[in-house]
């Protein structure tokens, strides 16, 4: 599944291309791919109500939080839905692809818009999901506390460690007061959002931290050297262009990451941990795995600093 530094390539891809471009055309080619799209009036068709409602509208800068891309609509007098934004969940293969009209189709393309855009032109914006658990929506804006406003389905989750509002204080203070592993605590979005199964491992490997450490064990130290881990593991994932380990991730051009390169746990279940020689394990998580070195990620129930 695409994790923050994945869809933060893809939104700083989509950027030049969509800011201030129009919608003058789409098409919906699946509807499974709307499943987010809830039409204000009930009984009305999801296809149809999001192709009436996307064609004509022009769009602002993408932005987004944790695993959530979003690209407002530009206001304009007399436009039609203001605070609104195409909002975009990519689940688990979902593609948002920058193509030229007259490209080859990719495969498992599930929505297609038209855009023009006043430098560039006009482009094809292409979502495609082979899996079909992402899905594109028209979403209301609404105010995000600490001020800025967000998709309203994506209101629940925490900023993600790269937004500058992020209150590292009162992150800290929330993982140390909960019972549960320290990777559980990284997966849950309502505490920090954009982290997902293989950067938490990569991030407690530097932070010699076991997976299933509780969160109460951990002293103030411990608990703000492991988010500056996590940043440092996805400053290092974006400089890479993100990971990918198949076909299914990829940026808006289609080219995959090459962050798979710099794993030190990840998927390296038998192999000499870089740092202390001893094998990686594996073990299961929440129906995914954990990777750690049992040798330097040693688990200790009690607080340490």
């Amino acid at each position: 599944m695409p994790e923050l530094p994945e869809v933060e390539v893809v939104r700083a891809g989509l950027a030049p291309a969509v800011t201030g471009a129009r919608v003058i055309g789409a098409e919906v080619l699946d509807p499974r791919a709307l499943k987010r799209h809830l039409p204000p009036e009930a009984g009305r068709a999801r296809s149809a109500d999001f192709e009436r409602r996307v064609v004509g509208l022009r769009l602002a800068a993408p932005e987004r939080r944790g695993k959530f891309l979003w690209i407002p609509v530009a206001p304009e007098r007399g436009g039609a839905e203001p605070g609104v934004a195409l909002l975009a969940h990519l689940g688990m293969s979902g593609q948002l692809l920058l193509r030229s009209l007259e490209a080859a189709d990719d495969r498992h393309v599930r929505i297609r818009l038209w855009i023009e855009h006043p430098a560039h032109g006009e482009l094809r914006l292409d979502f495609a999901d082979q899996r079909l658990f992402g899905s594109l929506a028209l979403d209301a804006l609404v105010p995000a506390p600490g001020g800025g406003t967000i998709p309203s389905q994506s209101g629940h989750i925490a900023r993600d460690p790269l937004d500058p509002l992020f209150d590292d204080g009162a992150f800290v203070v929330a993982l140390r007061s909960r019972a549960a592993g320290a990777k559980k605590l990284l997966l849950d979005q309502t505490l920090v959002s954009g982290v997902g199964n293989i950067y938490a491992d990569e991030a407690l490997w530097r932070a010699r931290l076991h997976p299933e450490a509780p969160g109460r064990s951990l002293g103030p130290r411990k608990a703000r050297e492991l988010l500056t881990r996590v940043r440092e593991v996805f400053a290092q994932a974006l400089a890479e262009g993100g990971t990918s380990f198949d076909a299914q991730y990829v940026n808006v051009n289609g080219r995959a990451g090459y962050f798979a390169r710099e794993l030190e746990v990840y998927g390296r279940t038998g192999q000499p941990c870089s740092r202390c020689g001893g094998p990686i394990k594996r073990t299961a998580f929440m129906n995914r795995s954990s990777h750690f070195c049992p040798k330097c990620q040693r688990f200790r129930g009690s607080r340490s600093s």
